[in-house]
């Protein structure tokens, strides 16, 4: 018997770090087993694969149920008996089994739960770490971890508009002075806040960011952060990047953005990134602008000398990244496998993004789990920057993770060298 074959696929309803219900697919195979638990996120972009939910009372209709009968009573049998190292086929014959354009039939979660434990259980059966079976002999590079210190928005109830306000270790020489470095400042900024805003400041969002109640502009919280950093003693070491979630603060009644309580034309919009980009040391902006918005992307991508990241722009499908290639919109792409459905359709946005010079940053969901394949997925691609959270133990573990693989890479870890040229330029 082939022991790259599949002999069993099942699914069971778990807890994410927000005590809300996901998926753990495992995929057995004669000589391994993989297992991917499926994050899921909360600030959402409307062309991203489907969430499927069962409604109804139970865990407030957020349970997974239906997913998990899918899993286990329509995809099973369709890959029992398939080589679990064919991810490509197998991608094919889950997109094609559900058959529809959102994933809405079988359940986006249902599909990237089956993709990512295949992905799994094929380095499983070839005794492989799951990034060295995905990139090969080159899967080499330690990702700049871009940390999210303050939280705004959908995540955090801090008074902020903008989503995350980021520090960026661009100074750091390895991925673990780079996490080091970023430690001693989130746990200076903490004493800076609760000096300012009183301990119950010290409060934190869904990637255990800090939410001081006492902020509205993003200005304030940018001061704050490089306080840290100078506190510190690593000034000019660090840059610092924004996640607006623009489609979160966007009217369409009325074409217009609200921002610390005006209403902001999306031209009034861009005058604001570039008054921010001129007075900080600001390398990198997530979603600026709604996600329909590509002529928009593109006017900002000319206008500003900086990472302009497409995350509900892009919702990883090639076919939107493609057309964000062809219109210049954004130079970079925010990577999430469970936004598409399957690792080989995030694979191909990927590399059709480094293809035409746009950088690719790993992202989570702020519903992650303890399971690590995401950082993995980082080094694997060489993706050269990701973005998983800060303080919490599900954030936290894909960090030890990533400090694992760079030991295990030795004299052969490099950091930052695919990061793309808005991040190392400032190093």
């Amino acid at each position: 018997m082939n022991d790259a074959v599949i002999t069993d696929v099942s699914a069971r309803e778990i807890l994410d770090n927000r005590l809300e219900p996901t998926l753990r697919v495992t995929v057995e195979t004669g000589a391994g087993t993989g297992r991917a638990d499926v994050p899921c996120g909360r600030s959402r972009g409307a062309n991203e694969a489907v969430d499927l939910r069962d409604g109804g009372d139970r865990y407030r209709g957020l349970g997974v149920r239906t997913a998990v009968g899918n899993v286990e009573e329509r995809i099973a049998p369709e890959l029992i008996g398939t080589d679990v190292t064919d991810q490509r086929a197998i991608d094919d014959r889950l997109v094609s089994l559900d058959g529809t354009p959102d994933r809405s039939n079988l359940g986006g979660n249902a599909l990237t739960g089956v993709s990512v434990a295949v992905l799994v259980a094929g380095a499983a059966t070839l005794d492989a770490p799951l990034y060295r079976y995905l990139g090969g002999v080159d899967a080499s590079a330690l990702p700049v971890p871009l940390f999210d210190l303050i939280e705004g928005g959908e995540l955090g109830a801090s008074g902020l508009d903008f989503q995350e306000h980021q520090v960026v270790p661009t100074g750091a020489d390895s991925f673990s002075e780079a996490v080091r470095r970023c430690s001693e400042v989130y746990h200076e900024l903490g004493g800076l806040i609760e000096s300012e805003f009183g301990p119950a400041s010290l409060d934190v969002g869904d990637e255990g960011g800090y939410t001081p109640t006492g902020l509205t502009d993003p200005r304030d919280a940018f001061d704050l952060e490089l306080r840290a950093v100078e506190e510190c003693g690593y000034g000019g070491e660090f840059s610092l990047a924004v996640d607006v979630a623009a489609s979160e603060l966007y009217d369409p009644d009325t074409g217009t953005y609200d921002v610390m309580d005006e209403r902001m034309t999306r031209g009034e919009l861009v005058d604001l990134y570039g008054d921010l980009v001129d007075g900080y040391p600001l390398v990198s902006i997530e979603d600026p602008l709604h996600e329909e918005d590509f002529d928009g992307f593109a006017q900002l991508t000319d206008a500003l000398d900086v990472q302009i990241v497409g995350d509900d722009l892009f919702v990883t499908s090639p076919d939107r990244v493609q057309t964000g290639i062809e219109r210049g919109a954004a130079n970079a792409l925010l990577l999430k496998v469970n936004q598409v459905g399957t690792v080989s359709e995030a694979l191909a946005a990927a590399s059709r993004s480094r293809r035409n010079g746009y950088a690719v940053q790993v992202s989570e969901r702020s519903g992650q789990t303890a399971d690590t394949w995401l950082a993995d997925l980082a080094v694997g691609l060489n993706a050269g920057q990701i973005k998983t959270g800060v303080s919490r133990s599900e954030r936290t573990e894909q960090y030890n993770r990533l400090l694992e693989i760079e030991a295990e890479l030795g004299s052969a870890a490099t950091y930052g060298v695919d990061a793309g040229p808005c991040l190392t330029d400032r190093a």
